[in-house]
């Protein structure tokens, strides 16, 4: 179905997992590679896998290319990736700007006939425990995603917490110099609470390679993909997912 590079992988070491982070939310007339086709972004995601990912994060869309939590449409998008990049682990968004309404969130979480390897909850969102211990029933392991402090209390609070495969620190596009502080409060916080649980992470537009490398140097789990970014580290723009992924390789490995 698939063609990829004929390069052979060139994955960094486990101790680090790096995820691709395909799509996202992003609009498609952002990139090429942003298509509301499963098809072509599985394509895209299994070159990613080739380059070094050991993961693949996918959003799945509609037929107009929005995020869909559908059955049908998860369905599309998770069987396209595993058919792309089989043996790999596949995760999906449960954002709420899929659906905002918690009930209706909730019934279409219920109805997946495909089921991912694990999904990103975010807790700064309503109904995150609710739509967390429904994934843990299913066995679809949960990301616990912490944008901001507000996420990071409900966190605390939720009785699902320590059953998350990992958490997710995104850190929003700020300047450089605060991007530090920001992280180690935040996974300081985290470990706080779950010193066993591990930690994912990532940045977001300007803040993407900075914290990348924070990632790096404390030796966590990261990701890189369209969805956090477009541009490659020199301020290019990258062609695909791949090239991202072999930046980021490049970076884990000091070159």
């Amino acid at each position: 179905m698939t063609a990829v590079d004929s390069d052979p992988p060139a994955r960094p070491p486990r101790r680090m997992l790096l995820q691709a982070c395909v799509n996202g939310a992003r609009d498609a007339v952002e990139h090429p590679w942003l298509s509301a086709d499963a098809s072509v972004v599985a394509d895209d995601a299994a070159r990613a896998v080739v380059a070094g990912a050991h993961e693949v994060h996918v959003h799945p869309k509609d037929a107009a290319g929005r995020d869909s939590l559908a059955a049908d449409d998860v369905a599309r998008w998770v069987t396209a990736v595993r058919e792309s990049s089989p043996g790999v682990p596949v995760g999906v968004t449960t954002g709420a700007w899929a659906e905002p309404d918690v009930e209706r969130r909730l019934a279409a979480i219920e109805a997946w006939t495909e089921l991912p390897d694990h999904a990103s909850v975010n807790w700064h969102e309503a109904g995150a425990d609710e739509v967390a211990a429904l994934l843990l029933r299913r066995g679809v392991a949960v990301e616990a995603g912490l944008w901001d402090a507000a996420g990071f209390e409900m966190w605390k609070r939720s009785p699902v917490r320590g059953q998350s495969l990992r958490v997710l620190i995104e850190l929003p596009d700020e300047p450089t110099e605060v991007l530090r502080d920001h992280a180690e409060g935040m996974i300081a916080h985290v470990q706080l609470e779950e010193p066993d649980l591990p930690i994912l992470l990532h940045g977001e537009e300007g803040s993407t390679w900075p914290v990348f490398d924070l990632a790096v140097e404390f030796g966590l789990a990261s990701r890189i993909g369209l969805e956090d970014t477009l541009l490659l580290p020199d301020g290019t723009t990258a062609p695909g997912n791949a090239a991202l992924v072999r930046a980021a390789v490049a970076r884990m490995r000091g070159v």
